[in-house]
Order: C-alpha cells, then sequence, then structure tokens
C-alpha cells in the first residue's frame, strides 16, 4: 500500500466570493496542506480541478480543489480519480456538515451523503459513496435561515478568530488518515 496514490479533495465553490464561505472550508484545508508541503496549485483543464501532485508524509498524493460549483463535484472528482489512476477506497473528501457543530470533526468511511449536495454529485459519479470522508462541522443555522443560505454565508467574527486553528487540526486529521488510518485517526480527531 505504500506505492499507493491518495486524492484529497477539498470542496468548495469557485471564486473570490466564496473563498471565504462555510462551503469552502474543503478548499481552506486543501490550501493548508499545500502550504505544508510547499505545493504550487496548477490549472489540470482536463480534470476541471488545481491539483498539486507531492507527498504527505512520504505518501504520494494529489492534492485538488474542484473548479466547479459544489452541486458538480462529481464530474472533477472523477476525472481526478481516473486521470491519477486513483481507486475510490484512496479518495478523502474533505467538505461543511451542518449537522456537527462548528469546528467539529468526523472523519468516516462511506455511508449516505446527509443531503449534501456535493456528496451527492459525487456519488452519482462515482457510482459509490465508499470513500474517505473528513466533515468539519460549520453548525446549523440560525432561526429559520435556509440552510443553503447559511453554508454561502461567510464565518460569523467569532468563528473567524477560530478558523486557522480549526483549519490546521482539520489538516492534521487528513494527514492521520493517510498515515495512521481510519480508527486511529478517528480516536484522535472526532470530538
Amino acid at each position: 500500500m505504500a506505492d499507493d496514490v491518495w486524492l484529497v479533495v477539498g470542496l468548495g465553490n469557485p471564486g473570490p466570493s466564496s473563498a471565504r464561505t462555510r462551503h469552502n472550508i474543503g478548499h481552506l484545508v486543501a490550501d493548508e496542506l499545500a502550504a505544508r508541503t510547499g505545493g504550487k496549485w496548477k490549472q489540470h483543464k482536463q480534470v476541471k480541478s488545481e491539483v498539486i501532485e507531492t507527498r504527505i508524509s512520504g505518501i504520494r498524493t494529489v492534492l485538488a480543489r474542484p473548479r466547479s460549483y459544489m452541486n458538480e463535484s462529481g464530474g472533477p472528482v472523477s476525472g481526478l480519480l481516473k486521470f491519477f489512476k486513483v481507486e475510490p477506497a484512496n479518495l478523502v473528501v474533505v467538505h461543511d456538515e451542518l449537522d456537527i457543530d462548528f469546528g467539529v470533526l468526523r472523519c468516516k468511511f462511506g455511508g449516505g451523503d446527509n443531503g449534501h449536495n456535493g456528496l451527492r454529485s459525487i456519488r452519482k459519479s462515482l457510482g459509490t459513496g465508499e470513500y474517505y470522508r473528513v466533515r468539519f462541522g460549520v453548525g446549523r443555522p440560525p432561526g429559520r435561515q435556509n440552510p443553503a443560505d447559511f453554508v454561502l454565508n461567510e464565518f460569523s467574527s467569532t468563528e473567524r478568530k477560530d478558523l486557522p486553528f480549526a483549519v490546521d487540526r482539520t489538516a492534521d486529521a487528513v494527514e492521520s488518515l493517510l498515515t495512521d488510518g481510519l480508527d486511529a485517526t478517528q480516536g484522535k480527531y472526532n470530538s
């Protein structure tokens, strides 16, 4: 398994107006992992993504940020898997999760999409939900705010204070997943 390539995909929406929104936590974590490896994002037009081919703790890894909108993530993720010859079992998707409080992590393998349109798109394109997920809690919207509007808004000022720590911890969890496996990662990071 040491020679296997892993694909780590940070989900989000393209463009500067989306950069600091809750829905883009996957991009923020991918950026942190890129900074740690010293990698520079390169446009990969064939798979509609920005990619970095690197090593994380010695493990061959492709970091990716699809340039599609969240709801259309399946095509780019499927294309990335095919282009880099990665099996879904070596796919890690980092995404926002409404049903978990802000900053709380849950790492898992497989499962449903829980109403997350990005995950639904990936499942439809891959024909499976059997891949790793690093779910970053963004919490439920206050009052009667529409969940779609909530995730497309920026983090609150209170959340922004804790965001760098939370992004760093999420990147640590991704690294742990690659090096130590799911059980050890869940024991350490699933709060």
